[in-house]
């Protein structure tokens, strides 16, 4: 059995999006290659609404597909499909683009905003699939408890118990893990997948042997093994897992909209133009 080690650390940047969400870009375009077949990763956390009421207007997406996932806050959405509704505190929306897809997205005022947003590649055969949502609710998303740990099993599973959602155009592992003080676990992976967590909040290791002490609002990507050993320091850890087989396809990404070849981006960005965007 080999544990896994640590093959990258990134902490991202400071961006605008949207109407002006203030948001930290953890993973993006320069990543790509290395967290295959995950796109993105946007983390916010905020209790001043100003850097996020400004929300994110009616936009178009193919090809890939969203997971928003919110520990605190409450984000109204609505899409061309005349679906619409909120995520609330635990609560997580998984949107596939598909073949096209409008949406929006526009936070509400809260004491806190906490959560993320995952860009997740579709594999070329599914790029041009019906676009669908999976609302899952907090009450949808298991909890196990062990050893002074918490783990809430959004997609995949973890020790034999199936999550929310299982995925169904890429099987994504999607953990939130949430540790008291000095407590330590072990998860076991695919080897060959691609795996990194996002850490919430608090500090840890990754290793029983690295004295690298890791602390909130980063990323870590893994080199390949059978498990990951996570240990927290004594102010406790809370991380988001993330866990997928790599696609290994030509991307081509502009915008929200991520294909395989130029010439398909090009013809989505005419359709939206001419208004044929929208099956």
């Amino acid at each position: 059995m080999q544990l896994r080690t640590i093959r990258r650390i990134v902490t991202g940047s400071t961006q605008y999006d949207g109407a002006g969400v203030k948001l930290v870009r953890v993973v993006g375009h320069p990543d790509v290659e290395d967290f295959d077949p995950f796109l993105m990763l946007d983390a916010f956390d905020s209790t001043d609404p100003v850097d996020y009421i400004k929300g994110f207007p009616w936009h178009p997406h193919r090809g890939i597909e969203t997971v928003t996932y919110l520990i605190r806050g409450d984000i109204e959405h609505g899409d061309s499909l005349g679906n619409k509704g909120s995520i609330l505190d635990g609560c997580c929306q998984w949107m596939t683009a598909g073949g096209g897809i409008l949406h929006q997205e526009m936070p509400k005022p809260a004491e806190r905003m906490l959560g993320i947003q995952l860009w997740l590649n579709l594999p070329k055969t599914d790029k041009m699939t019906d676009p669908k949502y999976h609302d899952i609710t907090a009450d949808m998303i298991p909890g196990i408890e062990e050893d002074g740990c918490r783990i809430g099993v959004i997609s995949g599973t973890y020790k034999g118990r199936a999550g929310a959602s299982q995925g169904e155009h890429v099987n994504m592992t999607f953990l939130d893990v949430d540790m008291q003080g000095e407590a330590s676990i072990r998860i076991d992976t695919k080897r060959n997948e691609t795996l990194f967590v996002y850490i919430v909040e608090g500090e840890g290791w990754f290793s029983k042997t690295d004295d690298k002490l890791l602390y909130s609002r980063r990323a870590v990507l893994f080199n390949e093994g059978d498990a990951l050993f996570a240990r927290a320091s004594s102010k406790g850890m809370r991380f988001l897992l993330f866990a997928g087989a790599a696609l290994k396809e030509p991307i081509a990404w502009g915008g929200p909209i991520v294909m395989n070849t130029r010439e398909e981006l090009v013809r989505a960005f005419q359709q939206i133009e001419d208004g044929t965007f929208i099956k």
